[in-house]
């Protein structure tokens, strides 16, 4: 059985940092892309950042310099570093795994950036 596990969201200031965290189960997460994505309320599912099995990174226009995206193959985990936030970054988080047509997401997980 698959399962993403998100953990790290939360209510902080503007200017703020939280670092989010996506433990994976039941795939073999060194060959799986992982990516985080963003969804506000009333609005689609965004792409925040993504980084390949091979160490790819791509970010949203929107995050960058701001955020980092990272893996640790050995903890099967992977994390989103976010500094400098803005109140336009409050979403709902979710991981995302992707192998082929393999494709998994976690449950998601609150960021509320207060202005």
């Amino acid at each position: 059985q698959v399962r993403l596990l998100e953990s790290g969201g939360g209510l902080v200031q503007a200017g703020g940092s939280l670092r989010l965290s996506c433990a994976a189960s039941g795939i073999i997460f060194s060959r799986n892309r992982m990516a985080w994505y963003q969804q506000a309320p009333g609005k689609q599912r965004e792409l925040v950042a993504s980084i390949t099995s091979g160490g790819i990174i791509n970010y949203a226009d929107s995050v960058k310099g701001r955020f980092t995206i990272s893996r640790d193959n050995a903890k099967n985990t992977v994390y989103l570093q976010m500094n400098s936030l803005k109140p336009e970054d409050t979403a709902v988080y979710y991981c995302n795994s992707r192998y082929i047509d393999y494709n998994y997401w976690g449950q998601g997980t609150q960021v509320t950036v207060s202005s």
